[in-house]
């Protein structure tokens, strides 16, 4: 997610394996879901000493579970979000060079190639449903006791929802906070700051207390829709609907806001 701000590159294997790329990617993911799903849960159920914590504990929540997660997912520049993944596609449309991690080929640099991206969303989508069904573990006795509890409340700790649901208008939101992720990472690399991930952080927390009122702010494909099959699958007492119609909407738009913020800033030759 955050190639440019990983001072890191003299660690990484000069020639990575697929595993290596898998396993960046899958635990930092995990740790991401893990961390994110559950300041979900300590805010929307009972027994939970963080209950009604509300919604700046939600995004703080959020944004230092990025931090953890891109730390953890070092090796491959830290995605942890299928949209960041394309937004790399898209910029070595404009520049060759770009590779998916940041590093150089040959200097552990991980190449733009259908096989790596594949590895990249696979192991994003694996690693945030891993991290939702531990994020339920650890809930495991809030979530019993749990019973009264709307059932939105329920999933919302694994996935999102809109306030006014307008599917059109939804995607519209979506794709505004990931047009604002995908442009400061873009760009931040050319900046003559050294705070690394730690300004990702605070970015996902400005995303969401300024643009994630209306849907949550996914942001990312893998964090809505894993976590949503974990919550389809996992044996929840009280829990209701999935929300499979509007599932899509948190796919298309991040993808959307990627694709276009990556245009505007090689458009505007802002790119790091």
């Amino acid at each position: 997610m955050f190639t440019t701000l990983l001072p890191l590159e003299s660690a990484i294997p000069a020639n990575p394996t697929t595993w290596d790329i898998f396993s960046s990617e899958f635990l930092g993911t995990m740790i991401l879901i893990l961390l994110g799903a559950g300041v979900c849960a300590t805010n929307n159920l009972l027994k939970s000493k963080g209950h009604g914590g509300g919604w700046l504990m939600i995004n703080f929540g959020w944004g230092l579970a990025v931090y953890m997660g891109v730390y953890a997912a070092w090796k491959t520049g830290g995605h942890l979000n299928p949209a960041v993944t394309i937004a790399k596609v898209v910029a070595h449309g404009y520049n060759p060079d770009v590779t998916l991690n940041g590093a150089a080929i040959g200097a552990g640099g991980v190449a733009v190639t259908f096989a790596n991206v594949m590895i990249y969303i696979l192991a994003q989508m694996l690693g945030a449903f891993v991290g939702a069904v531990l994020a339920y573990l650890a809930f495991k006795k809030q979530f019993d006791a749990s019973g009264e509890v709307d059932p939105g409340a329920k999933l919302g700790v694994f996935a999102t929802a809109p306030e006014s649901r307008s599917y059109g208008w939804n995607v519209v939101t979506e794709a505004l906070g990931t047009f604002v992720l995908i442009v400061f990472v873009l760009v931040a690399g050319g900046t003559p700051t050294q705070v690394g991930p730690l300004a990702v952080a605070l970015i996902i927390v400005v995303i969401g207390t300024s643009l994630g009122g209306p849907t949550g702010y996914a942001i990312n494909p893998a964090r809505d829709l894993a976590p949503r099959i974990a919550h389809a699958i996992l044996p929840i007492k009280g829990k209701g609907s999935s929300d499979w119609a509007y599932a899509w909407v948190p796919i298309v738009g991040p993808i959307i806001g990627a694709i276009l913020a990556t245009v505007v800033v090689y458009g505007l030759g802002m790119a790091a």
